[in-house]
């Protein structure tokens, strides 16, 4: 995990610990909730509204895992595909979508569409796809990347990077996994030309480096406004490093997207996607981020996530998220939740 588990527990619960005796409810083990496991029905009556926010992300694979490029997607049967090799995310995703798109008396659910890109991908790649978010989604109801609501400006971020002469490392299906995406939103969902910024290194495109997929990303959230609508796409490789902050990440990492010149500037961490996607996305905008990389599962540390192996019939909290850090590291706002929390009953 990423952002989430960024405090040890220990100090977390020193943490919570101080605010809870600081309130005067010392010595009182009932209060303090010891072992206690917050239900989603509890943290959504007591989370701060700066946790409210309408963002998504579909990732190819879990943390644990990598995530598989096809070398052709002719069998994917995609209308025009810009070339044979693909990731095999994105690929299954167009694939049930323009499916989705054909049976126009017909919408599939969250959970529909999850358990189809598990279902094609099974048999020949062991990823499981996973849908996370910042609130609760209800899987039943109609999936879209673009909901009903998003009136304003659709705006998108594609980035699609092959690592050209890399060896090894070198991948041939990124930069057509961003046209064919591309090729979609604008035709499916309505995105124009002029708000589409497109990063890949294949020399014709804006190059894919550290410093321009963050300048990407923080000018897409500043131009964004009440009822607009982003669409954040990565195609590349995904990497874990040990955790750069205290040494504090539960599992010891974080996971991290590769630009194309890593080996110089860096990889850009799960902890900067958040300060720049999550914590900077104005409200009233609905995001949704197309993660097709290899260990992505948390990458953008959203808390609720949904497995599409079958496992889950609802959204859950993220069972190794610290509530209280989360809270506190995001907001600053812990001795508020807990206030609220007490005044709920919780």
């Amino acid at each position: 995990m990423g952002f989430f588990n960024s405090l040890k527990a220990k100090a977390a619960e020193q943490i919570k610990a101080k605010l809870i005796e600081e309130l005067g409810m010392g010595g009182d083990d009932d209060n303090n909730n010891e072992g206690h496991t917050m239900t989603k029905e509890e943290f959504e009556a007591t989370k701060p509204d700066e946790l409210r926010k309408d963002i998504r992300m579909i990732s190819g694979c879990a943390d644990h895992q990598t995530s598989a490029d096809v070398s052709n997607v002719s069998s994917f049967q995609l209308p025009d595909p810009a070339g044979r090799a693909g990731g095999a995310l994105t690929s299954t995703l167009l694939k049930v979508l323009y499916a989705d798109e054909q049976k126009t008396d017909e919408d599939l659910s969250f959970t529909e569409v999850m358990e189809r890109l598990r279902g094609h991908l099974k048999g020949r790649y062991s990823q499981i796809p996973q849908l996370s978010s910042m609130n609760p989604i209800d899987v039943e109801t109609k999936f879209d990347l673009v909901p009903d609501s998003a009136t304003g400006t659709r705006r998108a971020v594609m980035i699609g990077i092959n690592y050209i002469g890399d060896n090894p490392g070198e991948l041939s299906g990124c930069h057509n996994d961003v046209l064919n995406m591309k090729k979609y939103i604008m035709d499916v969902h309505g995105f124009e030309e002029d708000n589409i910024v497109v990063l890949m290194d294949d020399g014709e495109h804006t190059e894919p480096t550290h410093h321009n997929i963050m300048n990407a990303y923080k000018k897409v959230i500043a131009d964004a406004e009440d009822g607009d609508a982003i669409f954040l796409h990565y195609s590349g490789h995904g990497t874990k490093l040990r955790d750069d902050d205290f040494g504090e990440e539960k599992d010891g990492y974080d996971e991290a997207l590769c630009p194309r010149d890593f080996a110089s500037a860096g990889m850009i961490r799960d902890d900067d996607l958040y300060d720049i996607l999550v914590k900077g996305c104005p409200d009233g905008v609905h995001m949704v981020s197309l993660m097709d990389c290899c260990h992505s599962g948390s990458i953008m540390d959203l808390p609720y996530i949904f497995k599409g192996d079958g496992s889950q019939t609802e959204m859950i909290l993220d069972p190794d998220m610290n509530i209280d850090a989360f809270i506190e590291q995001i907001t600053g706002k812990l001795v508020e939740f807990i206030k609220a929390k007490m005044a709920a009953g919780f």
